[in-house]
């Protein structure tokens, strides 16, 4: 008859700093994999952006007021740049079910008993997620493109200042994902994560100038918008994709939108996986 004891797991030889990308890896890799054998969730998650777009093109098109202009077409793609950063931001609340999940079912504590960085579950959890959203953003870019919207319209661009602003969106997404972790870690189910994951997104997508022009809105609300960080990379985007823009701005996120955006997101990261993985730690102490 053998005893089980309790030990902590014994770290893995090697430069802390490779290890750790190393587990990273693994662990987005793991998470790739079930992803690819559940296909229903990249499907709905596709679902909803493609109703946004439809809804908020085709309904609200000919009735928003962009620079002076009713155009259906100039809000298209004034548009679009809201839609894609309301998508990487939405992709939030999947990271926190997932990992609330993960927590739920007893999977943390099994890669606890493992060697390996403690920080790479949740690193690797977010590099896959990261990975999906770029997927969806793919497909909804293609859409975007059925239904009329084009770069340049306001403007000189090329590749290269578009692919920079997928990446500032990209950025902004892996960003919220980290806080998503750190609210998947602060539930005790995956239905708490849900309505955790959602309830912050909407203010912060909405209080923007994702939908609407900013100069529209009452002082106070104004200043919020322009402040945000959401609404950073969204103005960043658009000047980038060369579309029409909101109205000028003394505040300096809109002044610098691209600055801004990485500086915000640089910042969240740092913020949300110091508390995110402090927090794992004390979870699974």
């Amino acid at each position: 008859m053998s005893a089980v004891t309790d030990t902590a797991p014994v770290a893995a030889p090697g430069n802390p700093l490779g290890r750790s990308v190393r587990d990273s890896l693994i662990v987005a890799k793991r998470n790739l994999i079930r992803m690819s054998r559940i296909p229903e969730m990249v499907i709905y998650g596709l679902i909803q952006p493609i109703m946004f777009v439809v809804l908020f093109t085709y309904v609200f098109g000919g009735s928003m007021k962009i620079g002076g202009s009713t155009s259906a077409l100039d809000y298209k793609n004034f548009l679009m740049a809201g839609i894609f950063a309301q998508t990487v931001t939405f992709a939030t609340a999947s990271s926190g079910v997932g990992i609330a999940d993960d927590m739920h079912k007893g999977l943390i504590d099994r890669f606890r008993s493992l060697p390996m960085a403690r920080g790479a579950v949740l690193t690797g959890r977010t590099l896959a997620d990261l990975v999906q959203t770029a997927l969806t953003l793919l497909v909804l870019a293609v859409v975007a493109l059925l239904v009329g919207w084009r770069t340049g319209s306001d403007g000189d661009t090329n590749a290269a200042r578009v692919a920079a602003a997928f990446g500032l969106l990209l950025l902004l997404g892996y960003a919220f994902t980290w806080v998503g972790a750190l609210i998947g870690l602060s539930v005790r189910t995956p239905e708490a994560a849900t309505s955790g994951g959602l309830i912050w997104l909407f203010p912060v997508t909405f209080i923007s100038n994702a939908f609407v022009d900013t100069s529209h809105m009452t002082p106070w609300l104004r200043h919020i918008a322009e402040w945000n960080p959401f609404s950073a990379t969204v103005q960043a985007a658009r000047v980038l994709f060369a579309n029409p823009g909101v109205s000028p701005s003394h505040a300096w996120p809109m002044e610098h939108p691209v600055w801004a955006s990485l500086l915000y997101s640089v910042l969240i990261i740092l913020i949300f996986r110091t508390l995110a993985v402090r927090k794992y730690r004390s979870a699974t102490a």
